[in-house]
């Protein structure tokens, strides 16, 4: 598994998670280390949008940590469909390694083909799923949670 952040201004490097996410490993290895600064580089109206992963919902995380550094969360049904933009960058990337490169070798190489690719997302890509996240939330609305284009 792999973890990666993105935003209009930046993207964060793609972190290789090995073994379960905790929590604990979550704050430890992904908050304090690149959520946090990539948060702060965006300024004080940055907000992290993540999934509701169960990592991501721990105590550790909401009550300590979240409170502690002062993150901006977005608001996130536990249900919800999934429009985060994010799938669809990771869907993206798994287009743009299968059309540049062959099978991995390894698990090294699939990781250094992944971190390649995913610097190579045009910034122009990131920004139109950023900015078309207020129309799918509209189009999830209309079609009572049901299918949408997206």
């Amino acid at each position: 598994m792999v973890w990666g952040g993105i935003s209009t201004r930046l993207r964060t490097p793609l972190y290789h998670v090995v073994g379960n996410l905790t929590g604990v490993r979550y704050q430890n290895e992904i908050l304090q280390p690149l959520v946090v600064p990539a948060l702060q580089a965006i300024g004080p109206r940055a907000i992290l949008q993540d999934d509701n992963a169960p990592p991501h919902r721990s105590a550790a995380v909401i009550n300590t940590f979240i409170r502690q550094a002062r993150v901006n969360r977005m608001l996130w049904p536990a249900n919800s469909p999934d429009l985060n933009p994010i799938e669809h960058m990771w869907d993206e990337l798994c287009r743009r390694v299968q059309q540049h490169h062959p099978p991995p070798a390894n698990l090294g190489q699939l990781l250094q083909w992944l971190q390649q690719e995913w610097n190579g997302v045009p910034r122009a890509f990131i920004c139109n799923l950023i900015h078309s996240m207020r129309q799918r939330c509209v189009e999830c609305l209309a079609h009572n949670g049901g299918h949408t284009r997206y």
